[in-house]
């Protein structure tokens, strides 16, 4: 059982943590070109999210991080089949993606692809069904130990 005054894994979650969610925003951009994108970015943010929720307790995780992960499932979901039925406005096969170049503030002439959008979709859905199954454990596993 991890102590709630646990100074070493509090600190080293707070660098480990930002160190993740830096990776996964990474492995999120990237997914469309190179091995990554919405999947393995949600499942890295998750990572990062348990971590915090085990270093810092529920309490403290859910006053920083107020979301009903829940409700973010059918979000994600709704951007997914969005993106894929968003085609047929332009006449194109379900899921066929475009591209462009943008010149961005900080990273400068950058490939945006429609294909992004869909990794958001999956993205949020694997992070709203992570964290949905790891709290949910989590809280049966509370229950009981409080009995």
């Amino acid at each position: 059982m991890i102590k709630t005054n646990d100074l070493i894994l509090r600190t080293a979650t707070t660098l480990i943590a930002f160190i993740l969610l830096a990776f996964s925003i990474y492995l999120f951009f990237a997914g469309h070109n190179k091995p990554g994108g919405g999947f393995i970015g949600g499942l890295m943010t998750s990572t990062a999210i348990v971590l915090m929720y085990m270093a810092y307790g529920m309490k403290a995780v859910s006053k920083i991080i107020p979301i009903n992960f829940r409700v973010v499932i059918p979000i994600g979901l709704l951007i997914a089949i969005a993106t894929g039925i968003g085609s047929f406005l332009f006449g194109q096969p379900f899921l066929s993606q475009t591209f462009a170049y943008f010149q961005l503030p900080i990273l400068g002439k950058t490939e945006l692809a429609t294909a992004l959008l869909f990794d958001l979709g999956v993205y949020l859905t694997v992070i709203g069904v992570t964290m949905t199954i790891i709290l949910t454990i989590a809280q049966d596993y509370g229950d009981e130990e409080l009995s």
